[in-house]
């Protein structure tokens, strides 16, 4: 049976029918969380949902004065760091990531202090995140975070969640999800083979945990 297989889908389904929504509609309520002081929206989903791509493209529409990505991939751990620990064969897992700090960030963003507040980018070509990369200026009405375990119960990842005035969970179709997953591992390297594996392996066993905070979400979305 492939993990791709419709009738047996990868990993638990949302247990709230998601609700189909253009780009338009998803600007328009992420404009409205925006309105009396700074907020953060967080999108969630499984690896290759398209959380940064629905991010980036809410953030243009808003423009840069109303609107700024903040990835909570910024906060991977170093991979010589992985590699002391023995993570680095599954970077990625909810164990690969500084969710304190990423937590301790999104906390300082939601209270607008006197200047820029500058957060880290993760860079997919090198594999690692940079430094102070990412300018968050304080009339900046709403800081977009995505990424994978913004509802996940343990560790530091609630005391993040609490932070966000609204999470969305993005819910493409799975096997398209795998096709933009495994597309996106050889764009960065991987080979065909390598790229399946990955995301049909360590990926999946993320993408199982992701799945199964869906019901915590304020609105699961497909969208169209």
């Amino acid at each position: 049976m492939s993990p791709a297989d419709p009738a047996h889908p990868a990993f638990p389904t949302p247990s709230v029918q998601p609700v189909e929504l253009t780009i338009e509609e998803l600007v328009a309520r992420a404009r409205d969380l925006a309105t009396g002081g700074r907020a953060i929206l967080g999108i969630v989903g499984a690896p290759g949902a398209g959380k940064s791509t629905l991010a980036e493209q809410i953030a243009t529409a808003l423009g840069p004065q109303q609107a700024v990505c903040v990835g909570m991939d910024g906060f991977h751990l170093e991979d010589s760091l992985l590699h002391r620990l023995g993570r680095r064969d599954r970077k990625g897992a909810i164990d690969t990531f500084d969710d304190a700090g990423y937590a301790a960030l999104l906390h300082r963003l939601a209270a607008p202090e006197a200047g820029t507040v500058y957060a880290p980018r993760f860079d997919r070509d090198l594999e690692n995140s940079l430094g102070s990369a990412v300018p968050v200026p304080e009339e900046v009405p709403l800081v977009i975070t995505e990424g994978n375990y913004l509802l996940a119960e343990t560790g530091a990842w609630p005391r993040a969640r609490a932070a966000m005035q609204e999470v969305w969970y993005l819910a493409p179709p799975e096997e398209l999800r795998l096709q933009r997953l495994t597309a996106r591992h050889v764009a960065h390297g991987k080979s065909p083979a390598e790229a399946d594996d990955w995301a049909r392996g360590t990926d999946q066993h993320n993408a199982e945990l992701i799945a199964a905070t869906a019901a915590r979400a304020d609105l699961v979305v497909r969208w169209v």
